[in-house]
């Protein structure tokens, strides 16, 4: 974990990178409740949180010092602990838990088709639109380059624009410029933040 003043200096770097108006969401999910402390000193607005069980537990602590934003998958049966803490869920992709959201959402989309990921296939899109949808997001394939998951951001912001959506939720430590390039209004970064040497392009 780096310092706060090297956290701030990683997310700076990062915002100029993709622009003012790309929201960075930290992913959190490997920073241990005392440590977030840290984030609050770096300036960090925005968090995002994998599990249902440590969004509880780090909410109780820091509560409004945050913006929580939930990105991992989620149950149905947790989808009310989530409407009392966070303002968007990035990955919805049931009805069953759709149904069960009072706030933003986001569709998660399979939009690789790949046997092994979360998320809905493009054409069941419409389906959803009932809620409060209010963009998309997506995991492409592992790529050995940033380059190589344009097609699939660019998928994604074609699929969201043909349904009128605002937001799209893709890319993060791998590929986020890439992302940002071809629309992303939120990438959701961790480990460049927190740990790894941030690379440039």
């Amino acid at each position: 974990m780096q310092s706060p003043s090297e956290i701030r200096a990683r997310y700076d770097a990062i915002q100029h990178e993709v622009g003012p108006h790309v929201t960075i969401v930290a992913a959190t999910k490997y920073i241990a409740a005392d440590d977030m402390a840290q984030l609050i000193e770096a300036g960090i607005t925005t968090v995002g949180e994998n599990r249902a069980q440590d969004l509880e537990a780090k909410h109780a602590i820091y509560g409004d010092a945050f913006t929580w934003h939930f990105i991992g998958a989620l149950q149905s049966n947790k989808a009310k602990l989530v409407n009392a803490r966070c303002t968007l869920v990035h990955s919805v992709d049931t009805d069953s838990t759709a149904r069960r959201l009072t706030i933003p959402m986001l569709i998660q989309v399979n939009i690789a088709a790949e046997d092994t990921k979360a998320g809905i296939r493009p054409d069941e899109l419409p389906n959803y639109l009932q809620y409060d949808v209010h963009g998309l997001s997506t995991m492409p394939p592992a790529a050995a380059t940033p380059d190589e998951s344009r097609s699939h951001f660019r998928a994604l912001h074609n699929l969201a624009s043909s349904h009128g959506l605002k937001t799209l939720s893709m890319g993060t430590t791998q590929d986020y410029a890439a992302a940002a390039q071809e629309g992303a209004t939120h990438i959701r970064v961790g480990s460049v933040l927190f740990h790894e040497t941030p690379h440039t392009r």
